[in-house]
């Protein structure tokens, strides 16, 4: 295959010794997907970003980087301008800020056209091509997301007019900032697909910038890995999965929640260092387990070590340390805790609630319980209801409709005063501690001040103080720091501290590592699998779209669609054995990270948790590969009357014992 895209000894520096890219070699070849992973602040955005000649202001880029044997370093603004869109475009990470938010989708889609094609074709043309691009790419409605400004769509379908555009001159290079963060399992798979679709479209190649193993191991061709600015480790996908040999990979790959089973987390100690703090030597030897004397001087320079396959290259010095051995040999590892005693007393119980927001009906029909000492995960899609159903229990006031019962009370019936006694027995661990953190007050006084408000003694608290930051282990000194001073997992690790100061009996967590890099993220799921196991441990409801996060952690799982629960069971039953049809489509769309991992299509038909507004039937029907197979008679029942609740809420439900599809009723 010829090359497309090169770079040859990229630095991207954002003043002298302040290095955040530091000779990155790398090459994209037509037709590949080239996966480029690594954890936050290793240079992979800065990197894509240089490639397209957008690097922010204050960084300067040196080096060479070629697209089609055209040099674009030192091009001039008016000649990469004439390039971007026609022979490299990019798919942003958050298309609501790339976009303009005063032009509608079908307009921005077709400046591109306007821009680069000759004859120019007239507004209405390129209009109407961006409907055909948008239809191209299974977007449902194609004339009305056309006509939309992009505070009007989804997440999900802004990502996809994203794509649109980036696909609208046919270019040969996509590079794809991240296009599948936050996003929920349904949606990404969407993405993944409508990429798929583009690149087969127009023969692009792609530069696929991700965090998240799976997607990129059922995506890449081939995966490079970057970690402080440098290229470590480059092989064919496969290959790379199977036997990682940087020490550094070998940790980030294992440390990925797999859905398909619990299991043990490594964690690599300490942080990466920030721009200009490594010069020499290899700047993984801090945090290495097989370093010697030679990591801190040698630099390490990308080579096929001993035994190694062709295209399998590794920057590192002592490459026949990792050989044959996994991530538990050389890093410290968490175990998943083992059985725990089950209790029958409920500290909180949801029955037929109903809730909207802003006059629209969010949630229809929720039903969950957690119990004493237990782990219950919520899933589903964006839009299922996962958030209000938090928000309506968090509230601790009588709901629109149903009942919710806190740790034996029910909320209808709570005075001013019995909300304020209750809620300090409930805590909540938000998506953002950046945002959750008061930024005027230290960590120590962020844990302490829900014990100041119960008037707790100031001898105790600061003990307390101690204890806890031990126990989310952070260092004593870590009190007198501020939130902007932590990193993104420490932050979350000050959250929790302060949710469990005032020693709560139900914890809520909500999306607590969904912001985290993978190995941050092993670091906190070790944590919360510690302070759910306790002998005296909080019963958890954890709200996450990451269901491999949630296979780590719960004990029971409760599965949410257009505003229903429409599946509850133990984790190994609902991960194991699904009954409901939705379950097993949100479970396929789900990417495994390994060797000859499946390329996952979409759940989900044009039609989405927005038939939560049916007022009849089942919500699911229209997107059920099991609706589809039944006869006539049968369907009939599932779009005249809903399906009765319990632990699954489909007239035609899987068996538990197998996985044949299921049939009418006898």
């Amino acid at each position: 295959m010829s090359t497309v895209l090169e770079l040859r000894d990229l630095r991207v520096e954002f003043g002298p010794g302040r290095a955040a890219v530091r000779g990155v070699d790398l090459t994209l070849r037509r037709g590949e997907v080239l996966g480029l992973v690594g954890e936050s602040g290793a240079g992979k955005t800065l990197t894509a970003l240089a490639a397209l000649g957008l690097l922010p202001p204050g960084a300067t880029a040196r080096g060479s980087v070629r697209l089609l044997g055209t040099e674009l370093t030192g091009l001039p603004v008016r000649d990469l301008a004439r390039l971007r869109g026609r022979r490299i475009a990019m798919v942003f990470q958050d298309p609501l800020a790339a976009f303009t938010p005063v032009h509608r989708i079908g307009d921005q889609i077709g400046e591109v056209l306007r821009i680069h094609e000759r004859p120019r074709p007239t507004r209405g043309s390129a209009r109407r091509r961006a409907v055909e691009l948008l239809t191209g790419l299974g977007v449902p409605e194609p004339e009305r997301v056309a006509r939309a400004y992009p505070h009007e769509l989804s997440g999900g379908l802004r990502q996809r007019a994203m794509i649109a555009m980036a696909v609208a001159g046919r270019p040969d290079v996509i590079v794809a900032d991240e296009p599948t963060s936050s996003l929920d399992v349904s949606v990404r798979a969407e993405i993944l697909a409508a990429l798929d679709d583009a690149r087969a479209a127009t023969g692009a190649a792609l530069l696929l910038v991700s965090h998240d193993l799976g997607v990129i191991a059922g995506t890449a061709d081939r995966v490079a890995v970057m970690y402080a600015g440098r290229i470590v480790e480059t092989a064919p996908a496969d290959d790379l999965f199977r036997a990682p040999r940087m020490p550094y990979t070998v940790g980030l790959l294992a440390a990925a929640p797999r859905p398909d089973a619990v299991h043990a987390l490594p964690r690599i100690p300490g942080a990466p260092p920030a721009p200009g703090e490594w010069d020499e030597g290899c700047a993984f030897a801090p945090r290495c387990p097989v370093a010697g004397s030679v990591c801190a001087s040698g630099l390490p320079v990308l080579r096929v070590p001993p035994g190694g396959a062709p295209g399998h290259e590794v920057a590192c010095l002592r490459p026949e340390s990792t050989a044959g051995r996994t991530a538990a040999d050389l890093y410290p590892t968490a175990p998943p805790p083992g059985p725990r005693p089950r209790s029958s007393v409920p500290a909180l119980r949801v029955t037929a609630l109903a809730a909207g927001h802003r006059g629209q009906r969010a949630v229809h029909h929720a039903d969950l319980e957690v119990r004493r000492g237990e782990t219950v995960g919520l899933v589903g899609e964006s839009g299922a209801g996962k958030s209000t159903t938090l928000a309506r229990i968090m509230a601790l006031a009588a709901p629109e409709s149903g009942r919710v019962e806190v740790l034996g009370q029910d909320t209808a019936g709570l005075t001013r005063t019995g909300v304020r006694r209750l809620r300090g027995r409930v805590q909540i661990v938000l998506q953002d501690p950046s945002a959750s953190l008061d930024p005027r007050m230290t960590v120590g006084r962020i844990i302490a001040e829900p014990m100041e408000v119960r008037r707790t003694g100031r001898g105790h608290v600061a003990a307390r103080t101690r204890e806890l930051l031990a126990e989310v282990e952070l260092d004593p000194g870590t009190a007198e720091r501020y939130p902007h001073q932590l990193s993104g997992g420490q932050r979350q690790r000050v959250a929790l501290a302060r949710a469990l100061a005032v020693r709560p009996e139900l914890l809520l967590l909500d999306e607590p590592v969904s912001a985290l890099d993978v190995s941050v993220q092993a670091g906190i799921i070790a944590l919360l699998r510690r302070v759910t196991s306790a002998p005296d441990s909080p019963a958890c409801l954890l709200v996450s779209h990451d269901l491999g996060v949630v296979r780590q952690l719960a004990d029971r799982v409760v599965v949410m669609y257009a505003g229903r629960t429409v599946e509850s069971g133990t984790a190994d039953a609902v991960f194991g054995r699904p009954r409901h049809p939705y379950t097993r489509a949100l479970l396929s769309a789900v990417p495994v990270p390994g060797p000859g991992a499946r390329r996952p299509r979409p759940a989900r038909a044009p039609a989405g948790p927005q038939e939560a507004g049916v007022s009849a039937g089942c919500a699911f029907r229209a997107r059920c590969p099991v609706h589809r197979r039944l006869a006539p008679e049968h369907r009939r029942l599932c779009a005249r009357g809903l399906p009765t609740t319990g632990d699954v809420a489909c007239h035609f439900p899987y068996p538990d014992e197998g996985v044949s599809p299921p049939g009418p009723p006898a």
